[in-house]
């Protein structure tokens, strides 16, 4: 039996290409995968071989850098200013200001009536004058009048007390006689009497008349100077009526108020009743900022006032200003007015071996820090004499050529190690 070998169907070309190219798709979807999966393993293993490293080659520096050597903190002393100080003479001084005032201001009042006929040119606000000079005139003629009569009134008694007086002395030669009675002697007695009393009222009359008439020209009571004027020439003025108000120029006082605790400075005893009247006079220097200059003008302290100021607690003392509107010689200074505020400078006691330190180097109110040979600081307790706005003034607690702190430091021990700067004599 023969055998025949099997047809072979042909192939569709197009239908190959199809088997080919399915293939090689799966062949590239599986060659894709696997690169996917090994991105992701880089993405797992990269950090964690990083972080290896790292820590590996910290260990390595650290195995191989050389071992620190301990060194105990460096503390640097602070710096302070310092300075040397040494015992002087000083003359304490008070300052206080006040007002100018006049020693006298008066008000001139008219003490009869009249229209004034006559003014003088000084009688003005602000004009001078000397004692005894004529300020004011009234109309006298009135007054005149009134003279006129009381000097006839005056006749007319003298003459009644002369007849009644003679008339007296006939009867007492009757009496004596025994031509007159006793009853009648009486009456005649009686009668002059009478006239006498009415002489002595007409004479007193007459001087009242005479002095109205003096009244009606107004005379300075002293050299001074017109503060205010009240009437003008041709005003009708009735008795009380103020005519001017006036201060005496012969000097101006200044009335300071002084605290208590400086008293001590001034040394000024305070006046008690059995003690004898006694005048402090201390020099005081009063000055002055006027049209942009500064002035000075010397002056005394007189006085004291007897009482401590309610409200402020202060005791007021008086300073005095010789001629304060004589013109000085050599200087533009101006008049020393009524009403000027000045400022005053009172000379006080003498201290002898005292410190004049600034006032940042005194703490705790009565405290200074002193630096030693060793730049150590060491705490000193003083006596503070003075307290002033820049300085104050220390007595014992101190000796010389000693350094003082005066810069201000937080924390503060004793012999606490410093650094100074600026220690030259002040």
């Amino acid at each position: 039996m023969s055998t025949e070998p099997a047809a072979v169907e042909p192939v569709d070309p197009r239908t190959r290409l199809e088997s080919i190219g399915d293939a090689a798709s799966q062949r590239a979807g599986q060659t894709q995968h696997t690169r996917s999966s090994r991105v992701r393993t880089l993405r797992w293993l990269l950090p964690i071989a990083v972080i290896g490293g790292s820590f590996a080659i910290a260990a390595a520096f650290l195995a191989t850098s050389p071992k620190a050597e301990k060194t105990p903190p460096i503390v640097v002393p602070p710096l302070v200013s310092v300075q040397s100080i040494a015992p002087q003479t000083l003359q304490l001084t008070v300052t206080t200001q006040g007002s100018v005032t006049p020693r006298t201001e008066t008000d001139l009042v008219a003490e009869v009536r009249g229209r004034i006929t006559v003014v003088s040119p000084s009688f003005v606000a602000g004009g001078f004058f000397v004692a005894g000079e004529e300020l004011l005139r009234f109309d006298g003629r009135e007054h005149a009048i009134g003279v006129d009569r009381a000097q006839a009134t005056v006749k007319l008694r003298e003459s009644e007390a002369r007849l009644a007086e003679a008339d007296l002395r006939r009867n007492r030669e009757l009496e004596k006689r025994g031509a007159a009675s006793g009853a009648n002697l009486e009456q005649v007695e009686s009668r002059a009497q009478v006239a006498q009393a009415a002489l002595a009222e007409a004479r007193a009359s007459l001087a009242q008349k005479r002095l109205d008439l003096e009244r009606t020209v107004i005379l300075a009571p002293y050299d001074g100077r017109v503060r205010k004027r009240n009437v003008d020439l041709g005003q009708f003025v009735n008795p009380g009526g103020v005519l001017a108000r006036v201060h005496a120029t012969d000097y101006a006082e200044v009335r300071l108020p002084v605290p208590t605790e400086e008293l001590a400075h001034l040394d000024i005893p305070l006046d008690f009743r059995d003690d004898a009247a006694t005048q402090t006079v201390r020099p005081v220097t009063l000055s002055l900022r006027f049209a942009g200059k500064r002035y000075e003008w010397p002056a005394e302290l007189v006085r004291t006032e007897g009482e401590i100021d309610e409200r402020t607690r202060m005791l007021h003392v008086v300073a005095r200003v010789t001629a304060p509107y004589a013109r000085s010689e050599g200087s533009q200074r101006p008049p020393l007015a009524a009403g000027m505020f000045v400022s005053a400078e009172i000379e006080g006691r003498e201290l002898k071996g005292v410190f004049v330190l600034p006032r940042p180097a005194l703490r705790d109110d009565a405290t200074v820090l002193v630096v030693d040979d060793d730049d150590r600081l060491r705490f000193r307790q003083v006596e503070v004499i003075k307290r002033g706005r820049h300085e104050v003034v220390v007595g014992s607690g101190l000796t010389g050529s000693e350094r003082i702190v005066v810069s201000p430091l937080q924390a503060v021990t004793d012999g606490m190690l410093v650094r100074t700067i600026g220690s030259s004599d002040s």
